[in-house]
């Protein structure tokens, strides 16, 4: 009976052991994220050092920017979304290249931006001028000529 009381405690304590390390470990990775939150999904946090997930605005960012008038293109994404993964190696750097700022905003991180932005699926590209939205691009397009011409039209887009 002792020997199956002090296994048991043994592996209670190993269990707790791995929960704190886990717990530890999450901290540390999730530690100066640009989202500004204590606790990230996985796949965000698999994000993190990716260099097409940098550009990121948070939503109190977004709001601030366009109540003050400013030109936005945002791209609302899900870490967890497969289109959104196989859309931003072509789109991230295509806007780069035509010298578009373009801001990411996690909707898996910040949910409320489904009902604040009108978003019904992701990938979803919104172009703000003078702080109203003036083009949007939904879904996964195949081919990516899709995008070079919505962001032709995004970057043609005179500022009010």
């Amino acid at each position: 009976m002792k020997k199956l009381i002090i296994i048991m405690a043994s592996i209670m304590v190993i269990f707790i052991a791995l929960v704190v390390i886990t717990n530890i470990q999450q901290k540390q990775n999730v530690e100066g994220n640009p989202f500004g939150k204590e606790k990230l999904h996985s796949e965000t946090q698999k994000q993190l050092n990716d260099p097409l997930y940098q550009n990121i605005i948070t939503p109190d960012q977004l709001k601030k920017d366009l109540a003050a008038g400013e030109t936005k293109t945002i791209y609302f994404y899900s870490s967890t979304c497969p289109a959104c993964k196989q859309t931003s190696p072509v789109v991230v750097p295509m806007a780069e290249d035509m010298n578009i700022d373009m801001e990411l905003y996690n909707l898996e991180e910040f949910n409320e931006g489904w009902n604040d932005y009108g978003i019904r699926s992701t990938p979803t590209f919104i172009h703000f001028v003078d702080g109203q939205e003036v083009e949007r691009l939904e879904n996964y397009h195949q081919d990516s000529s899709v995008y070079s011409e919505w962001l032709e039209k995004v970057k043609e887009t005179p500022s009010e």
